[in-house]
């Protein structure tokens, strides 16, 4: 059975979507390249090549924002708070293991 274009086209928001999905997975890939990396000249390369797909991707984010096909929640201070009190614990617990 042979689909017509409209039946195989995404829309917008399905576009974006998968476009905002692929961003995430490279800079995931960057990630994983930069912390395995041995070579300074490869670990610049990949850093700057993490930034332009950081850039990339939060100018996805903005156009499915500004179209309302991403919903933000502002944080409330009470989350922020709890958030920035378990980082706090876990950066003293690091610190104290690295001076064992």
């Amino acid at each position: 059975m042979k689909q017509s274009k409209q039946e195989i086209t995404l829309n917008e928001k399905d576009a974006l979507q998968d476009m905002l999905d692929a961003e995430k997975q490279l800079l995931a890939y960057y990630t994983a390249a930069l912390t395995e990396g041995s070579s300074k000249s490869f670990r610049k390369e990949i850093l700057k090549r993490y930034a332009e797909s950081a850039e990339d991707q939060f100018l996805v984010f903005e156009q499915m924002l500004s179209r309302g096909y991403y919903e933000t929640q502002p944080a409330q201070k009470p989350m922020i708070d709890e958030k920035a009190e378990t980082f706090s614990k876990v950066r003293k617990q690091l610190m104290q293991q690295q001076e064992a």
